[in-house]
């Protein structure tokens, strides 16, 4: 049989599967946001943090009622509770986070955070130079430094007075050094010499003026600081992860805030009062569209959590809008604003894709072990019906805000509810909701799960704006090899842009997902690389959104590629050890249909159930077209011209 050679770039940097020879860092092993369900008792919160080795903070709310925050960090030790909506001082709760371990943390039946039932998240900030550290001192009432181990100098400092009632004092670089702000109010940012005695902090101490709420005589105090653009993350060590910021808002109330990267975390607040400390990230719903559907708690308030408009995340930092009545033109904002993850590249397929077989009864698919970005859905037993595909994105957070595209129609995006939910614990599951898709509880359905990793899946949200050649930022880290564009605020038909081999990266090739059609040639994306690909005005108009998925070859991990057919059965090497565990094929010279099999369904000789992304029609069983190779996959000779035609041309996305 012959041996197809397949086309793409290859990297071998690896996402954690394996131990680095030199220390490198990166956000994922320092900051987490984990989702979780309260059970009344106790229970282990796993996100991959070393708070026992390392050190660090434990920030916790609840989510679905009114709770006080819960603080905890290593220094003052496990048990010890502080609340950032209160001024109350340190204390001590023996059912409230018990211990700190070297992959997260433990927590008791303290009603607060673990409540049965009721929804928690929780933020880790491990201690880590160039990102954030926690110190504690005793007060003098003098003028003083304090010492920290931040590596550089601190964007934001927030001070608590543990020993008894205070105010906690936050400095923001963005302000003078006179000035502070108060974390459990909404007061304007206000004037006093005595916080931080007029003095800028250093890479090495920070100031302390007379102020009881800082440095009182005897007084216990918490200070947990965090770093600005210092670098010391990624392979060279120089990429950034925390950004202390500011901006003022436009005419509209609106304003474009360039980070150099995605966030996934930001906590904002306007400085001239009357607004909360808004927390928002991507895990619970920070979403790339209108509506005001961000779901946001607030620093300094007991109250559950609830959704508005904060804007929403770019791939170079984020816009910031809002719904509330007061915010308007001319408003100054300050922010501290955290890296989205992975920034480590895969070295398993398994860490980024999962094929899930499920039930539809309402509960929740589980075991994923990866955070899932993206999923296609569809009934795959005698049900006619679309390909589903819910994003984390365009928002799938909680109930009421779902946005559902088809990839077998051209209809625009759908907002909707009792589908797909992406906040599952630890956001390695996602909730299947009762009736989605008006199955029953016996109904068999895939479920395809991704995760956004560098060098294998990206997304990209935008809205036009009319430049024929507008140059869009990706975080793939790779030229794209299969980009897949969506409009998703019409009717539009989904295009497929192929074949990246040129010297400006761009295309050759250009099908539409749901149709059969042949190739139209490249067109759309003029040109490609590692950081962005630049848009023609055929999906770039006004006042049109999309979306982008982005796609690459991974050594190990994944294959976009092609291969010619042959009417024999033939092997397509894809450099993998354990086989294809997903398998999606497309025709490009001759009408065909957009051909998927899965590990799940099975690919077993005899038979490779399959299905159509193209088409509402139920799995074909009984088939022996794909079967698995160590390598990658085989195209049998059985396989019909759409798979595997003498001389015909293919296109195919595999992943391990």
């Amino acid at each position: 049989m012959p041996l197809i050679a397949t086309r793409g770039a290859a990297s071998a940097q690896g996402f954690g599967e394996f131990a680095e020879a030199t220390a490198v860092n990166y956000i994922e092993n320092v900051f987490s946001t984990y989702l979780y369900t309260g059970n009344g008792s106790t229970q282990t919160i796993t996100n991959g943090i070393d708070l026992a080795g390392k050190g660090g903070l434990v920030w916790i709310k609840g989510r679905s009622g009114a709770t006080d925050h819960a603080l905890y960090d290593t220094t003052r030790g496990a048990t010890f509770d502080l609340a950032s909506n209160t001024t109350a001082g340190q204390t001590t709760q023996a059912n409230g986070l018990t211990s700190f371990g070297t992959t997260g943390l433990s927590v008791g039946a303290l009603a607060k955070i673990n409540t049965s039932t009721a929804t928690y998240a929780s933020w880790t900030f491990r201690e880590q130079p160039k990102f954030f550290d926690v110190v504690t001192w005793t007060g003098t009432g003098a003028n003083r430094t304090i010492a920290h181990n931040l590596g550089s100098v601190p964007g934001c400092i927030i001070v608590k007075r543990t020993d008894t009632a205070a105010a906690w004092a936050v400095y923001h670089r963005s302000l003078a050094n006179t000035q502070y702000l108060v974390l459990n109010d909404t007061a304007a940012v206000a004037t006093d010499a005595t916080r931080w005695n007029s003095t800028t902090p250093t890479s090495t101490v920070f100031s302390l003026g007379t102020a009881t709420t800082v440095n009182a005589s005897g007084g216990t105090y918490v200070a947990y600081i965090y770093a600005h653009d210092a670098g010391g993350f990624g392979l060279t060590g120089t990429d950034n992860v925390i950004s202390c910021g500011s901006f003022t808002t436009n005419g509209s109330g609106a304003a474009t805030i360039n980070l150099g990267w995605e966030p996934q975390f930001v906590i904002l607040k306007r400085t001239n009062g009357g607004s909360v400390w808004s927390i928002v990230d991507s895990m619970r719903a920070w979403v790339n569209t209108a509506g005001g559907y961000d779901a946001i708690v607030s620093a300094e308030f007991s109250g559950a959590e609830f959704t508005n408009s904060r804007g929403f995340p770019t791939a170079t930092g984020f816009e910031f809008t809002s719904t509330d009545s007061g915010i308007g033109a001319s408003l100054p904002f300050i922010y501290i604003a955290i890296r989205r993850g992975p920034m480590k590249v895969p070295t398993l397929g398994t860490s980024v894709f999962s094929p899930i077989l499920a039930t539809f009864n309402g509960t929740t698919v589980t075991n994923t072990g990866f955070v899932v970005d993206m999923v296609i859905n569809k009934n795959n037993v005698a049900f006619v019906g679309d390909n589903f595909l819910l994003d984390r994105l365009r928002g799938s957070g909680n109930a009421s805000d779902q946005r559902t595209l088809s990839t077998n129609t051209t209809s625009a995006e759908v907002l909707s509810s009792g589908r797909v939910a992406f906040n599952g614990s630890g956001g390695a599951s996602i909730t299947i909701q009762n009736g989605f898709l008006g199955q029953n509880t016996t109904a068999n359905n895939i479920v395809w799960a991704f995760r956004r990793a560098p060098g294998f899946f990206d997304e990209v949200c935008y809205t036009g704006n009319d430049v024929n050649g507008r140059v869009l930022s990706h975080n793939l880290t790779v030229k794209p090899e299969l980009v897949i564009l969506k409009t998703r605020n019409s009717v539009q038909s989904w295009a497929t842009l192929y074949d990246f081999t040129g010297t400006s990266g761009a295309p050759n090739g250009r099908v539409y997902l749901n149709s059969t059609d042949v190739n139209f040639g490249g067109g759309l994306i003029t040109a490609a690389n590692a950081s962005t690909i630049t848009l023609t005005a055929g999906f770039n108009s006004t006042p049109n959104t999309y979306v982008s998925y982005l796609f690459a070859t991974l050594a190990g991990v994944s294959k976009v590629g092609s291969y010619t057919g042959t009417a024999a059965l033939q092997t397509v090497a894809c450099g993998f050890t354990s086989g294809a565990r997903f398998v999606l094929i497309k025709r490009t010279d001759a009408v065909g249909g957009w051909y998927v099999w899965d590990s799940a369904r099975g690919i077993t000789s005899g038979n490779d159930p399959y299905l159509l992304l193209n088409t509402t029609a139920a799995e074909v069983t009984g088939t022996n077209y794909v079967d698995t190779d160590t390598t990658g996959f085989k195209v049998t000779a059985a396989a019909p011209a759409g798979i595997n035609a003498s001389g015909g041309n293919y296109i195919f996305l595999a992943i391990a």
